[in-house]
């Protein structure tokens, strides 16, 4: 028996190998799925199911493109309806891997079609539970993120029908079963997910609040319904392409990997439609970047800030990278979704600038020179972090817009004024500023080093 997870820390998501005597199979793959055949291949096994736990709101999964490769049945849960060939499995129906077999257990909660798989040795023994979004380690999925045809489902319908789940199907499992979940610290498909990406149910049922079997009923669902972030705005459409299907990866890597030199890239830019992204880092962006171009770091939460902050719909996108990330840049693209990259800047800024064409620069302020500024005349304050962040403390004075927010909080900024901004590192407030450049607000200061790096000790700097 073997058991593989996948974790990609951008997505906070995993992804799971299990096998057994030869066959294989996939839980929730990633879109880029050569790591799985490679894994079969090497280990001269077939993969035959790909089972989704359900309909995944947050990355496109790659179920078809693993279906097409390999032939491999995909399977859904109870009641999940598809555009492409699958098939919907009944509660506690088995399958066999090998000698070892899997049981799909409907649990029904973060979504409709939600399962859990149940993997048993040849001896019938629990070993271990792939537990999607509905059990996390510390915490459960959320109830609001669903995309029901049923539009009188609600919230706390689902947390309700989440709550049975966990105690009609988890609960009785033996303890000693290893919870493999889909996610971990950092994904917005949960509140207070642990950093581990694997524990015992045994370890769930004493530490984890949504197995507390004190917890009644409209306990439960008032604990998970309240606090809660609004969803990312890709999360619906998201929804609808795990459904209804997607182009093959490898057609859009061909397609986004077009290099164009400085002056077939300016061209392209100025269509109508056309979106410039530039993945380098805050700093680099700062010192010299292209009128209009909006700054999402490659190296921090790439793909889930761009499926927040860049719509969908958008027309085409080009980019920037540091020299050899262009692949990575439009493989993450693809797994939120965006299909329309059409090309990046060869030789990256640097050529651009060769060529005499003009950047722009953004001034920045290290943290501990902020007190300084904040005692000028006239300077604004801007904290671009999550309001339970900014409830945790925040400079003086400072005035909440969250980054997920920043088209809505445009007009209520002051364009005549001077404005610092800052994050807890800088690389959210970079994000900030350069959408508001693209709006016409050019009177920003990014604090380097954010939040974290202004004196904690500087009582007229900080409120907490």
């Amino acid at each position: 028996m073997k058991i593989e997870q996948f974790y990609e820390k951008c997505l906070s998501q995993a992804s799971y190998y299990i096998e057994d005597n030869g066959v294989a199979v996939i839980v929730d793959p990633l879109r880029d799925i050569q790591q799985y055949l490679d894994l079969a291949e090497k280990n001269q096994a077939r993969i035959s199911y790909i089972f989704e736990t359900h309909f995944h709101a947050d990355f496109i999964s790659g179920h078809l493109e693993l279906a097409r490769k390999t032939g491999a049945e995909i399977v859904f849960g109870p009641g999940a309806n598809t555009e492409f060939d699958s098939y919907s499995a009944k509660d506690g129906e088995i399958f066999k891997i090998g000698s070892a077999s899997i049981e799909l257990l409907h649990t029904p909660g973060h979504t409709l079609e939600s399962v859990c798989l149940l993997l048993r040795d040849s001896d019938k023994k629990e070993l271990a539970l792939f537990t999607g979004d509905t059990l996390f380690l510390g915490d459960v999925g959320r109830p609001d993120l669903a995309q029901s045809a049923d539009k009188q489902i609600s919230s706390q319908d689902l947390a309700g029908k989440l709550y049975d789940s966990l105690r009609e199907k988890i609960l009785p499992i033996p303890g000693e079963t290893i919870i493999y979940p889909g996610h971990g610290a950092g994904s917005a498909c949960g509140k207070n997910m642990s950093k581990e990406t694997s524990g015992t149910l045994a370890a769930q049922k004493t530490d984890n609040y949504a197995l507390n079997t004190q917890l009644s009923r409209e306990e439960f669902i008032n604990l998970l319904c309240e606090g809660l972030d609004n969803p990312p705005a890709y999360f619906p459409e998201n929804v609808k392409i795990n459904g209804s299907g997607y182009p093959n990866l490898d057609h859009l890597m061909d397609t986004g990997l077009r290099a164009m030199n400085p002056a077939a890239f300016l061209e392209r830019s100025r269509s109508m439609g056309t979106l410039i992204l530039d993945t380098r880092m805050p700093s680099a962006y700062a010192a010299g970047h292209i009128s209009g171009a909006i700054n999402i770091g490659l190296n921090g939460n790439f793909a889930p800030w761009a499926g927040e902050l860049l719509p969908l719909s958008q027309r085409e996108i080009i980019f920037l990278a540091e020299p050899g990330k262009e692949a990575d840049v439009v493989r993450r693209l693809a797994r939120v979704g965006f299909h329309q990259v059409s090309g990046y800047l060869e030789g990256g800024i640097d050529e651009w600038i060769n060529q005499g064409h003009e950047v722009c620069l953004i001034k920045e302020v290290d943290g501990d020179q902020l007190p300084a500024y904040v005692a000028e005349k006239n300077i604004g304050l801007i904290d671009v972090r999550k309001p339970s962040e900014y409830e945790l403390g925040h400079v003086k004075d400072a005035v909440l817009l969250p980054l997920d927010q920043v088209y809505q909080s445009a007009e209520r900024i002051d364009k005549e004024k001077v404005h610092l901004v800052y994050c807890a590192g800088g690389y959210r407030s970079m994000m900030f500023i350069s959408i508001l450049r693209s709006l016409g607000i050019f009177n920003l200061i990014n604090v380097r080093g954010g939040f974290a790096a202004i004196p904690k000790d500087d009582a007229a700097a900080v409120s907490q």
